[in-house]
Parts: C-alpha cells; structure tokens; sequence
C-alpha cells in the first residue's frame, strides 16, 4: 500500500487528494495557501485537514527511511535475510521496526553479553530447541563446566545460559507485541502515596488509586505523573501476568515433553520479569504520556482558536487598566487605532485617600480622551480595581461600561525586546496595560505578540511535550492570522510573520521599505521589496490587505493571480450571477470564483465581526450575593477535559462539570462550548469559603 492510499484511508479523503496535497506541499507552498488557493486541485481540503495530512506524510516518509536504514544495517551485520526483509516490509508503525532490530542494535554490557563471551550461546540454543532425551541434556550441561568457559558447576553453566535466553525473550518481537497488546488490554495503573508526602497533599485523591491503562484519562495521567515528579506519588503498571506468561510459552513453543521444558519455563518468567516487564511498561507509560499530551495539546488548540478569533471592538478609545497593590494599577488609554494616548499610575486598593485621587484622575483621563470602555486586567487586585470603577460609574452616573480581560502572558510581552522596541521610554509596567487595551481592540494582533502557550488557555501546558506544543499552537495562530487577513500598513512584526509565506527576515524588510518610503499602496508594491521574490510573493499577497491602495481588490482576499478575472465581474449583479457559466466563461475553478464573489460583495470585511463581542458591565457582582438557582450569564474561560470554566462576574470563575453541560451524553466538553462563548449557566454550589462555584448548563426543572 502507498502512502497516498494509507493517508487516504485514516483521513477519509481521496487518494487524489493526497496525491496533489502532496505534490503542492513538496513544492514549498504553504498550509494557508494551498486551503485557500489551490482549492481545485485538492478538492477542498480544509487547513486542519492538509495539517494532519502534512503530519502523516512526515511520519509515513520518516518511517520508510528507518526501514531503509534498518535494512542497511542489518545487511552490514549478515544476518538479513527473507524473513526479517518480510517483517520490515509488513511492519506499519516505528515501534514495530525497531522491536524487528531490537535482537541486533548494538548493546551494552549485560548479564547476556557476558554469557555469550564466555561461550554459552551453543548452550543456550541447545536448551531453546527443546530436543533429545534428559542423558543428553546433561551430558550438554556438563560440557560446558570447565576452566575454558569458566563455569564451576552445572548449575553456574545453566545460570549463563538462562541470561542469554532471558535476553531473548525480552528482544524477541512477537513477545512483546504480546506483552504490549494484553498489558493495554487488561493492564491497570496503580498510584500510592509516597512515604514523604503530605497528608493535605494537592495530589490525595491518588494516594490509593488504580484504573485501567485503557480508561484513565489523558489529564489524570497528567496529574499522576506530576505528582510522581513532585515526589508525592508513586506509578506503577499492573500486568496480567495469568495470561502474558502462557502466551510466552506459546510464542516459544515451548514443549512440555522435553527435558528442557522446566529450563525454558524458567528462561521465560525470568526474561519477563527482569527485562520484558520493565521496558514494556517503560513504553507503555511513554505511550500514556504521548496519548495524554496529544489530548492535552489538541484541548490548548480548540481553545485558542476561538480566543484568538474573538470579535474586534472597533471605534472606541479605551482605558487599559493592569491592577497591582504595592505598585499601584497603571493606566493606558489608547485610541481607535491603538495609539498610546496617555497613561499613569493610581492607588485604588491601599487607602481612600489615594483612592480619591485616583478617583480625579481617572475622570481627568475619562473627560480628556471621550474614553468608550474601561478594560481591567483579571490579575492581582483586579477585584478591588473593578469595585472601584463599578462605584465610580454609579456614583457620578457615567453612561460608561467595563470589561475583565485575561491578562496571561500580559508581563511577558512587556519586559520582552518586542515590549522594548515598540515603547522604549514607557515602563515595563505601562506597556501590560496597554497590551490589556489592545487584547479588546484586537485581540489577534496583540495576543500574537505573546508565545501561545502563554496565553493560558489550556491544561497542564507545562508538563507536554513543548516542541509539539509550540508547532501545534503555531500553526493555529498562523491558520487565524491567515483567516482574518493582514492589514500590511499597521501590522507590527509579530503579526507579519504568521502571515503565509512570510518569514521573520521577510517582516523586517517589509517595515524597513515602511520606513523609507512610507505607507505600501499596492500589493504590486509589495513585489520591489527587497527579500520578495516570486515564491513569497504568492504565498503572501492574498492574505496581506491595503486599504489606501487605489485598487479595491488589494483590500479584499482576492489573490492577484485571479485579478484578471474578477475584474470582469466588476459593475455585474454578484447576486444573480450563473456561477457554473461564469466559471467556464472566466476558465476559473467553481470554488476560486465563489471565493472571489464572496470577497467582492463584502470587501475588507472581517471574519470575527460575526462573533459575540465581550461581556461589558456597569455594576460588581460578588461572591457573597450568588445563591444557588441564580442565572446569569457568563464567559468561557478556559475548556478542560472535565468541564469548562466561566466568568460570571465575580472574580472566581465558576466550574461547568462535563455532567452538568448537557442533559444528553457529550464526550468532551469541547463538544458544547468553546473559548470567549457566551453561554447562559445556573448556580448549583457556592463554597464562599473555599471560592468555589458550581455552575450548571442544564435547564432547571
């Protein structure tokens, strides 16, 4: 089977369409480009399909090269032969290739090397071939007793001969898959507490904990493994051992009517026990692992993309707000276009007459600038910053509102050399708050300023494999930054790297032609930068937009390369046109032409305007005013594996369990709601000791 073939079937697509994806792939187009471009040559391949068709394609080619290199080796060593070709042509997976080479990877020394130094393999095999009568077996044993092997004893000299047999049992392949396929099967994860660890430990609930490999899940192991490295707990894998070990004597052939049959018994429960079991639950608890953090990552991507993608407020000055104690909260207004205004520092959370100073300034600040929304940062002494402007919109009946804004990742940003070369004379503190302004202004534009996987919207991010954490949450932004379209005169370098095609050297050199010649006009333009050649230029010029060209397709999703054609549809009625017939009368595929009637009935428009915009409030809500039966309204926060948490106003986030989101079966929350949501929840629990909040998605009764 190919690999076109065996993409085709896991992904569900056409074996054509794996084909020509590949082929586009080869040719160093990019993701974005080839979903939205080249949409008649993969038949419509969305991104997030040609993203698990690039990942299966790596690993089948990487798989194909092991195998090669594997076949090489093994010919060097002369032990190739048809069985072991026909092995490696069959096997499908990495780990069964190299459970095929296992028996011949060179080793380091072990109780088998030394047998097989001292000359017991002849012994060894002998035993294995189960053959003769018990006289023989002897005499056999016997042989081996002697200066020259340097066996004192029979026994000594059957001791070698069990390491090397042990040793091939735990190498042999077809053993492990055994192994391997009942410890999945039926095995259980087993979790105690560790003698130094505390009783109040955060990690209590596993002190005395099992359940099967097959069922735990991915943020449990999580859990557990945290609490193994913290020291808190200890993991083990609990095997079958009633059924893996007749089914080694099964692998083996062992014989019960030969006078090596108790040898060889022994050779295998050893082989099991010392070398076979312990790898394989090694392997398996780095499956676990892998499992988990797959799950985990694609939780922290569902999430992102819908943080990243929330609606844009347009047209208003805002007021950013970083609260802080000891430091004070500082103040950023910025204008409708992201322009630091003014800014400062206030005291409203120390004393009342710092807080009535701070009062007059921000309604200085609120007069000056005609400020539209206050955006207030969820971080350290947010509470208190948020009832001091909820009391100062009712106390002088100000038609103004605020919103919370997750400020992850907001300190980052402000002490990184990005932070330091866009505002080099404003403290490190002032640029959070501006960052915080501009999360509501343009969320995607600032937030991808910030490493994704600072942006907390995930779980355990930290304990995953990084290197596929960054690739997958890169590839999300990259796929919004594309979605939306960049507006190449206001874009900062963060932003212009995600764009497809453009690289961190590219970005530079389209600000510095910024520089020197002032605002691009054109997407033509965009063709004399310096580092732009042919290739960039069409992976890039659709997704890049120039209001202030004269040219109204530059400020569309329109590419360049269909110029022509949509140029003839200019003064047409868009909405009665034949599409068939105009696509065979402009000798275009059917979705190029839909793409370009769609971009031209509604040029610049912005695919997050249809998303809600934040909740904005007047008055505080706390947590002693909730009841349990109260409904209100509330923001997806975060979506985990067991529910998803809600702002509702007060300061704590409250907890939809996955029980309480739908009154039928979902399998992952993820299925009901997403990040920045709206969503409608009922009070169930209030723990206002604890600040704890049970919410429920459920109608009530």
């Amino acid at each position: 089977m190919n690999f076109e073939t065996q993409i085709a079937q896991k992904l569900g697509v056409k074996p054509k369409q794996v084909t020509a994806a590949a082929q586009l792939i080869d040719e160093g187009n990019t993701i974005p480009f080839i979903a939205r471009y080249r949409k008649e040559l993969t038949d419509g391949l969305t991104d997030e399909q040609l993203r698990n068709l690039d990942r299966e394609l790596k690993y089948l080619r990487g798989l194909q090269e092991r195998k090669e290199d594997i076949t090489r080796l093994l010919e060097e060593k002369g032990v190739l032969d048809e069985n072991l070709q026909a092995a490696l042509a069959q096997a499908d997976t990495l780990q069964q290739v190299e459970d095929i080479y296992l028996p011949y990877r060179p080793k380091r020394r072990t109780r088998a090397t030394v047998a097989i130094e001292k000359g017991f393999q002849p012994l060894a095999d002998y035993i294995m071939a189960q053959k003769g009568n018990q006289a023989e077996l002897t005499s056999m044993i016997e042989g081996f007793v002697g200066e020259q092997t340097g066996a004192e004893t029979a026994e000594e000299a059957v001791g070698y001969a069990m390491d090397i047999l042990a040793a091939q049992v735990s190498e042999n392949a077809r053993a492990r898959d055994y192994v391997r396929r009942i410890g999945n099967r039926g095995g259980k994860v087993i979790v105690s507490k560790t003698k130094d660890a505390p009783e109040d430990s955060v990690y209590a609930n596993y002190f005395d904990y099992e359940e099967p490999i097959r069922e735990i899940t991915p943020h449990r192991i999580l859990a557990i493994n945290r609490g193994e490295r913290e020291g808190h707990l200890k993991i083990a894998l609990l095997f079958e051992e009633e059924k893996i070990l007749p089914s080694l004597r099964s692998v083996f052939a062992v014989d019960r009517e030969s006078p090596s049959f108790q040898l060889v018994c022994r050779a295998i429960e050893d082989g099991y026990q010392r070398l076979l079991y312990p790898s394989i639950q090694t392997e398996l608890r780095n499956e676990l692992k892998e499992r988990a953090d797959a799950a985990s990552i694609h939780v922290f991507a569902s999430n992102l993309k819908p943080y990243l993608m929330q609606s844009p407020l347009k047209g208003k000055v805002i007021l950013g707000m970083d609260p802080g104690y000891r430091t004070g909260c500082k103040l950023a207004v910025i204008s409708e276009t992201g322009e630091v205004l003014d800014h400062g520092v206030v005291h409203v959370a120390t004393s009342k007459g710092r807080a009535k100073e701070a009062e007059r300034e921000v309604l200085r600040l609120l007069k000056a600038h005609q400020i539209g929304l206050i955006a207030i940062g969820n971080g350290t002494a947010s509470r208190e910053t948020e009832s001091f402007i909820a009391d100062l919109i009712q106390g002088h009946d100000l038609d103004l509102q605020y919103t919370i804004v997750n400020e992850s990742g907001a300190s980052i940003y402000s002490a990184s050399e990005l932070g330091q070369a866009e505002f080099p004379d404003l403290d490190v503190t002032i640029r959070g708050a501006i960052s915080i302004a501009r999360r509501v202004q343009d969320p995607l534009a600032e937030l991808v300023k910030i490493e994704p996987k600072h942006i907390g919207v995930g779980q355990y991010q930290h304990d995953v494999n990084q290197k596929q954490l960054d690739e997958t949450l890169h590839a999300v932004v990259e796929s919004c930054v594309n979605q939306v379209g960049v507006d190449v005169n206001t874009a900062s370098k963060s932003l212009l790297t995600y764009v497809s095609g453009v690289t961190a050297k590219v970005a530079d050199q389209i600000l510095a032609h910024k520089r020197e010649n002032g605002l691009i006009q054109s997407k033509a333009e965009i063709k004399k930068i310096k580092g732009i050649g042919p290739k960039t230029f069409q992976q890039c010029a659709g997704f890049l937009r120039i209001p202030e060209s004269s040219n109204p397709l530059d400020n569309t999703g329109v590419h360049p390369e269909s110029y022509p054609q949509a140029k003839k549809l200019l003064g047409e009625d868009l909405k009665t046109i034949d599409v068939k017939a105009k696509a065979e009368e402009l000798e275009i595929g059917l979705p190029t032409l839909m793409d370009i009637l769609e971009e031209m009935k509604k040029p610049g428009r912005d695919p997050r305007d249809q998303m809600p915009e934040p909740i904005t409030r007047s008055d505080i809500l706390t947590l002693e005013d909730l009841s349990v039966g109260m409904e209100l309204e509330g923001t997806v926060r975060n979506v985990v594996d067991f529910g998803a948490f809600v702002d509702i106003g007060v300061g704590t986030d409250g907890l939809v369990h996955i029980s309480q989101m739908s009154e039928t079966y979902i399998k992952h929350p993820s299925d009901v709601v997403e990040v920045s949501q709206v969503v409608s929840v009922r009070v169930i629990m209030v723990d206002k000791k604890a600040e704890k909040i049970g919410l429920s998605m459920k109608p009530s009764r």
